[in-house]
């Protein structure tokens, strides 16, 4: 059975020395914030902060008095960083024994004997699906990891390892302004196989950029937020959930007021009509 996640997760990414650079105070209280608010998943990789932030998280944790299992902690492993470990060139490796001494690594960073899902951060042209697949069984094997998935990987290379391991989750790069997923098939092979997608940055570029896809998108938001009565960032996730193939969003702030306020966008249901009108002011022309 796929392992259950919060509707909306919290990416740690920027927790660390990557953004906000969090005492162990500020973090402990960023998560218990996010706790409070249904926020219960959080969303590791083993690079961030240059292998630092899950060790930092792990301590905060560990100050909050919340139980294990009050929470569920995603990681994903395979990028070898020349920042935080003696590698002379960013590379890839997938293979079984640096999957497995990965996942307890990061384990004993976290502070926990288990991960609730394991990701595979991005694709290896030199990757092997029956090496993969066996280091996956072992660890689920041993409880060191319930579930298994991917990230960043298309429809071909997915099928490549569900073929020789069940696959739950793919975490993919989707938002307003980055739609591709919904236009070359990989969210209508997600549906067809039963594996979530996530979305990390959900917001996709629109605070971000000045360019004129972003200002046709602020102008329909700017529209919108009376009639719904929420901030912009929430009808971005709004439109996002939307969506049929039930994608979770990945939100990366570290900012209280923003985690509080996330879930309004559970309670948002955009008309139909709005959401194409945000998608095609991002495009820039209507539907066919």
């Amino acid at each position: 059975m796929k392992t259950s996640l919060s509707p909306i997760i919290a990416g740690t990414m920027n927790w660390g020395i990557w953004g906000k650079n969090l005492s162990r105070s500020e973090m402990s209280r960023c998560l218990m914030t996010c706790v409070e608010n249904h926020i219960t998943t959080f969303d590791h990789a083993d690079i961030y902060g240059d292998y630092t932030t899950e060790s930092e998280f792990g301590n905060a944790f560990t100050e909050t008095g919340l139980s294990r299992d009050q929470i569920q902690l995603i990681s994903k492993c395979g990028i070898q960083h020349t920042k935080g470990r003696p590698n002379v060139l960013k590379h890839y490796d997938y293979s079984k024994e640096y999957i497995i001494w990965s996942v307890e690594n990061s384990l004993k960073n976290l502070q926990t004997d288990y991960l609730d899902l394991l990701l595979l951060h991005r694709p290896s042209p030199l990757m092997q699906a029956d090496e993969i697949a066996e280091a996956i069984e072992k660890l689920k094997s041993e409880g060191k990891i319930i579930d298994f998935g991917l990230s960043n990987f298309t429809p071909s290379q997915t099928e490549l390892i569900r073929q020789k391991t069940a696959v739950g989750y793919n975490q993919i790069q989707f938002s307003v302004t980055h739609h591709q997923a919904m236009l070359d098939g990989s969210l209508y092979y997600m549906q067809l196989h039963h594996i979530t997608p996530m979305s990390w940055n959900p917001l996709g570029t629109v605070f971000r950029e000045d360019i004129e896809q972003t200002r046709r998108v602020k102008k329909v938001l700017d529209s919108l937020m009376g009639k719904y009565n929420v901030t912009a960032d929430i009808l971005l996730l709004a439109w996002i959930l939307k969506h049929p193939a039930k994608i979770i969003p990945v939100v990366g702030t570290a900012t209280l007021s923003r985690i509080q306020a996330l879930s309004n966008a559970l309670s948002v249901h955009l008309d139909t009509i709005d959401w194409f009108a945000l998608w095609t002011e991002s495009m820039g022309n209507k539907v066919p």
